[in-house]
């Protein structure tokens, strides 16, 4: 079975990764988009046919499975392309782990891009599952972007800004940009000891297997990576290297 992985970065790694560590014989479709990358900035409209267009290249190639392993994605085109795959293909989104945090810790803080950061959308996430917990948003600037070119001063860098936004006395930090878990010990570094980290990347890969063997059809491949980059074949960027992620799948520096 071929599950596809669409982002248009490195943000996908984390969830692929995790899904090669629990199963190591499913084929794996990862879906970078260069061209266009990042999706954040960009007009939804334009977002939604980007994101549409690599579903419909997924299922072309095979794929049975579709995960969406970015905010930016999920938030404005999983509807979209559930109604271009139909319902006989699993479409996986994915939402920044706030309920599990704002469970467990009074206070929280929600790293995001500055975009999703503003956007409406974590302001109604934040009101749902925020609970009575504490919430405040920090906009991480430009560590998305220094992650997918594997820069990592400048990731450690903006890390460090990011941390000295964050509120004296926050107990959770919420990695709410599928980018941040790759550079996840510098973050841990960063912040006072005993904060903890919420991500959502395991939990995306284990409800993407409940949905594979829902399926009721055979789930075993040959463990196979394949890669597109904006439609064409290729392989991971060598950036992908830089992080233990990319490495298991098979990125080369």
């Amino acid at each position: 079975m071929i599950v596809a992985l669409i982002d248009s970065g490195l943000g996908l790694l984390p969830t692929a990764a995790w899904l090669r560590k629990l199963r190591p014989d499913v084929d794996l479709l990862l879906q970078l988009d260069p061209d266009g990358a990042p999706w954040g900035p960009k007009p939804e409209q334009w977002t939604i046919e980007r994101v549409v267009a690599a579903a419909r290249t997924s299922i072309a190639a095979g794929a049975e499975v579709i995960v969406l392993p970015c905010n930016t994605a999920s938030v404005t085109a999983l509807e979209q392309v559930r109604a271009e795959v139909g319902p006989e293909v699993p479409v996986i989104g994915t939402v920044p782990a706030i309920k599990p945090a704002a469970a467990a810790c009074r206070r929280v803080a929600v790293w995001a891009t500055a975009a999703t950061t503003a956007s409406r959308y974590q302001a109604e996430l934040i009101e749902k599952f925020g609970g009575d917990a504490e919430v405040v948003g920090v906009a991480c600037h430009g560590l998305a972007d220094a992650i997918d070119r594997g820069d990592l001063t400048a990731a450690t860098d903006a890390i460090a800004r990011a941390a000295a936004q964050t509120p004296a006395g926050t107990e959770g930090v919420v990695l709410g940009c599928t980018h941040y878990p790759l550079v996840v010990d510098a973050i841990v570094a960063a912040l006072p000891a005993g904060v903890r980290l919420f991500d959502s990347a395991q939990a995306v890969a284990a409800q993407t297997i409940r949905k594979m063997e829902g399926l009721g059809r055979p789930t075993t491949g040959e463990g196979v990576v394949r890669v597109l980059n904006s439609g064409r074949p290729g392989t991971l960027p060598p950036s992908a290297a830089a992080y233990e992620p990319g490495r298991i799948l098979g990125a080369q520096p």
